[in-house]
């Protein structure tokens, strides 16, 4: 059964900016994830490269390239489309695992899915 879970206020999240991290569980372990605003819309990735599994922000929170335009992984320069988290250029397989958000009264919620779940405790 799918859930809303609580993610963050929407306000927490500016166009090309700062990043939300939470996580989830991913297929039964316990993953990083984040959630970003881009063109005034929100989405959320597992933090995860598709390049080489390893958590791509180059700072806490920061994935944005220095254009605002891409998500960029700081490991080895993989690029990626902020809405659908595609593979736009360098050293990646695939895209990004894309997590289901909505946005409601100024809270923002990531749903859970069949892979996607509460983090195990």
């Amino acid at each position: 059964m799918t859930q809303c879970v609580v993610l963050c206020e929407s306000s927490e999240l500016a166009n090309s900016e700062r990043a939300v991290s939470f996580e989830v569980s991913y297929d039964g372990r316990n993953s990083a994830a984040f959630a970003i605003r881009y063109q005034d819309h929100v989405y959320a990735y597992l933090n995860r490269c598709a390049h080489i599994p390893m958590e791509m922000d180059y700072q806490p929170n920061r994935f944005f390239d220095n254009t605002g335009r891409l998500l960029m992984c700081a490991t080895h320069g993989a690029t990626y489309q902020p809405q659908t988290g595609a593979c736009r250029g360098g050293p990646c397989r695939g895209g990004l695992i894309k997590i289901d958000t909505s946005e409601l009264d100024g809270i923002v919620y990531w749903h859970t899915a069949p892979n996607l779940n509460l983090p195990v405790s």
